[in-house]
């Protein structure tokens, strides 16, 4: 059983790729997650309809945490698969204020250049609901 996501590639900050370069969030997406990481994330962004449905799955899924250091926030990961062809995870920082309508998704290889995206591109991204 899975539920599906719809969403537009969108330019972050940069943020992603500065919370995968840590040492500590490295080791754990690879332990927990079963991948090494690229360093950044896609950022998609998702309309109001996707993102109460991505709040209604979040209640469904198991969840893996990723435990931080002192002084950053714990973050969620939901394993997922992007376009049908690449096993990925989202990232949901769990800092007050953060956007429910962003995805951040983190991947063993930079997704922009496998799957030829641009800003303005629609993705899928499909949440395995039974694992």
């Amino acid at each position: 059983m899975h539920a599906q996501l719809q969403g537009t590639v969108f330019s972050g900050e940069g943020v992603g790729r500065k919370f995968i370069g840590f040492e500590w969030a490295k080791q754990q997406i690879k332990e927990k997650l079963g991948f090494d990481p690229y360093q950044g994330t896609l950022n998609i962004l998702l309309s109001r309809t996707e993102a109460q449905h991505l709040k209604t799955i979040l209640s469904k899924v198991k969840k893996i945490e990723i435990t931080p250091e002192r002084g950053f926030y714990r973050g969620w990961c939901v394993k997922v698969h992007l376009m049908n062809q690449i096993e990925a995870a989202i990232i949901i920082p769990q800092k007050p204020n953060y956007p429910s309508n962003i995805l951040e998704i983190v991947a063993p290889i930079p997704l922009r250049q496998a799957l030829s995206l641009e800003d303005g591109d629609i993705v899928e991204v499909t949440v395995r609901l039974d694992c």
